[in-house]
């Protein structure tokens, strides 16, 4: 039992890290998931070239490798290193919110047409249809997928015991299975459960964000059990 207290306790001290590149990554996915989303709807081939260009890009190369390349690699060619936890960050952010651009733009295009077509009954401009018209009823749609990005990137954040930020993994497997090697097993079960708990707070919280979100619609969010 006093080895259980001691693991929590290790596991304890990378819980800092871990929480400040998942809400990072989550801050840094949502901006860039709504500019590259929209951009991929432009009117202007040349923003829409530019924004698939990010997303088919960051999507379709290795997150570790973009980790390494922004850590290991940027640092020689432009003379400053980035702090750790915040290469981890910006990693996750830009992969993220590639996946996230997809998200809203199919969010966008759910919305019948009827409502686009009202909005230009009442003479509203482009930027006024999007944001009292589209946008409202598609982040509706936009919240389940998204709550399932948010925990895929707690979990990557895994990957930033690579580039030696001492989260939760690297707690583990820097401290704890060296000190206690024959009980690696539950050392890792612990390890698992300290991602379950953060991925059940994000999926409770994307839950109430849906509810919130339907209310103001006059409707049920998608997605509520």
């Amino acid at each position: 039992m006093s080895d259980l207290s001691t693991w929590f306790q290790v596991l304890l001290l990378g819980l800092p890290a871990t929480l400040i590149a998942t809400v990072g990554g989550i801050a840094l996915t949502v901006v860039l998931s709504f500019v590259a989303g929209l951009a991929l709807l432009s009117p202007s081939r040349t923003v829409r070239v530019v924004s698939r260009i990010y997303v088919e890009g960051l999507r379709g190369t290795s997150e570790v490798v973009q980790l390494f390349w922004i850590f290991f690699a940027l640092p020689v060619l432009v003379g400053f290193q980035i702090v750790p936890i915040w290469a981890g960050v910006l990693v996750l952010g830009l992969n993220h919110g590639a996946y996230g651009a997809e998200i809203v733009r199919g969010a966008v295009q759910s919305v019948p047409r009827a409502q686009y077509e009202g909005a230009l009954a009442l003479s509203l401009s482009p930027a006024q249809r999007m944001r009292r018209v589209i946008l409202p009823q598609a982040v509706v749609e936009m919240l389940p997928p998204a709550g399932n990005l948010f925990i895929q990137l707690l979990k990557s954040t895994a990957l930033l015991s690579f580039v030696f930020v001492q989260d939760v993994t690297r707690q583990a497997h820097d401290v704890l299975i060296p000190a206690f090697n024959p009980y690696v097993f539950p050392i890792l079960l612990l390890t698992l459960a300290f991602y379950l708990v953060l991925s059940l707070l994000i999926t409770a919280g994307m839950r109430a964000l849906e509810r919130v979100a339907g209310r103001r619609l006059g409707r049920v969010a998608v997605g509520v059990g």
